[in-house]
């Protein structure tokens, strides 16, 4: 192989590893949603990190063994792929911007409400009460409060009301904080006489069936923690655009310097 040809393999070859964390990324994304019972744009990330890397084997092929075709198939496609990769991260970034967690005095855990969140991450929740109802069904028989349940670390409202609570406990598996109740046990608790005016607070039930699961709080608990693996999953693409983009730009010079080579060793003589 010429040293261009060399240059765009190594490339090629580079771009294909990168395109691992993106399916990783993309894989991890899809099996939490599954834990939390969303199904939110789960498999965009997953797939595109595929067609990265085909794109890119098809590159490495193309150089390996000077197949011009694949080469331009595989700039054309990285391109393109990129591009979206990078639209993905933009519309990520703008959709997850807006936190709906509020702290609580003497809580360490924080309370959530939906207008801290962006419109399209309401309307996720909100739009549609079907959707709302299977994510609710999952919601009841999952672990995500039965597991807060069965913990016997808590044995007074002190200890609890200084735990840890992921956004889907604090949402779904208690009432909101502003409703007045009398802590019993993390999912059992006594209404006060006058609750308060929080809609809410009517919706509470200790039925483990029913607990916070057509509450607000629970639907903003659901939205907290995508933001949550949106921004995990962010970390590891935005490096891998980065990386994908500068093995673009130095893949395209070494094609270019190939062709220029190949077009002066045809007129050398």
């Amino acid at each position: 192989m010429a040293v261009s040809n060399n240059i765009t393999a190594c490339v090629t070859l580079l771009a294909l590893i990168c395109a691992v964390p993106v399916i990783a990324s993309g894989i991890w994304f899809a099996s939490a949603q599954g834990e939390e019972c969303a199904r939110l744009a789960r498999w965009p990330v997953a797939i595109l990190g595929g067609l990265l890397l085909l794109a890119a084997l098809a590159g490495f092929v193309g150089a390996y063994w000077n197949r011009r075709r694949l080469l331009a198939f595989y700039l054309f496609a990285m391109a393109s792929l990129v591009v979206l990769l990078i639209a993905l991260l933009v519309f990520a970034f703008a959709v997850t911007r807006g936190s709906g967690a509020y702290p609580v005095l003497g809580r360490a855990y924080d309370d959530y409400h939906l207008d801290g969140f962006s419109m399209w991450l309401r309307g996720y929740v909100s739009d549609d009460p079907g959707r709302w109802e299977k994510i609710r069904a999952c919601l009841a028989v999952s672990d995500t409060c039965k597991k807060l349940a069965r913990q016997a670390a808590f044995t007074s409202a002190e200890q609890f009301y200084q735990s840890r609570l992921s956004p889907l406990q604090s949402g779904c598996c208690k009432p909101p904080s502003v409703c007045g109740f009398s802590y019993v046990s993390p999912t059992v608790w006594t209404a006060p006489a006058r609750p308060a005016a929080d809609p809410d607070c009517g919706l509470w039930s200790n039925d483990p069936g029913q607990l916070c699961y057509e509450c607000e709080s629970c639907k903003a608990g659901l939205l907290e923690a995508l933001r949550d693996q949106w921004h995990k999953a962010n970390i590891a693409l935005v490096v891998a655009t980065v990386a994908l983009v500068i093995l673009y730009l130095v893949g395209c010079s070494a094609y270019k310097n190939a062709q220029a080579a190949a077009i002066f060793g045809r007129y050398k003589y």
